[in-house]
């Protein structure tokens, strides 16, 4: 295999003539790989080189700083409002259970429906209970 002028390779036979067209040589290990994989490669190199440049910046880190801080307090309130809203949503659901508690056990209580739907309104209800009651206790204990 030889280097024509412009560089591209070309095969020559032992007489010196080509026998496969510049054009026609390729490497068929690059031709394979998917745009994704090479957009990946790109990104991790200018990720890289940006990284190097960040870390000679006093500013960019301070300012990476900042933002890491921002964040993490966004994320503790973000945590709380969420711990609040479900535990809120399960007092709720508990409430739902009281009633039907209620109205279960006066069904029961005129001998309509057994024992068992009274049970598991009860089950119900204190487990709904139980769930809000504890997710407002994490939000004490994370306060």
């Amino acid at each position: 295999m030889g280097l024509d002028a412009d560089r591209k390779p070309t095969v020559r036979s032992a007489t010196g003539c080509a026998i496969v067209a510049p054009e026609a040589v390729k490497i068929e290990a690059v031709s394979k790989v998917s745009a994704a994989r090479k957009l990946g490669i790109v990104a991790r190199v200018a990720g890289r080189l940006a990284g190097q440049r960040a870390e000679r910046s006093r500013t960019i880190r301070a300012m990476t700083a900042a933002v890491r801080t921002t964040a993490r307090s966004f994320g503790r309130v973000l945590h709380q409002l969420w711990l609040e809203v479900t535990g809120f949503v399960f007092l709720a659901m508990a409430g739902l259970g009281g009633v039907a508690l209620a109205h279960e056990y006066a069904k029961y209580q005129a001998g309509r429906v057994g024992s068992g739907r009274v049970v598991i309104a009860i089950c119900f209800t204190v487990t709904f209970a139980w769930f809000g009651v504890t997710s407002f206790w994490r939000v004490k204990k994370k306060g």
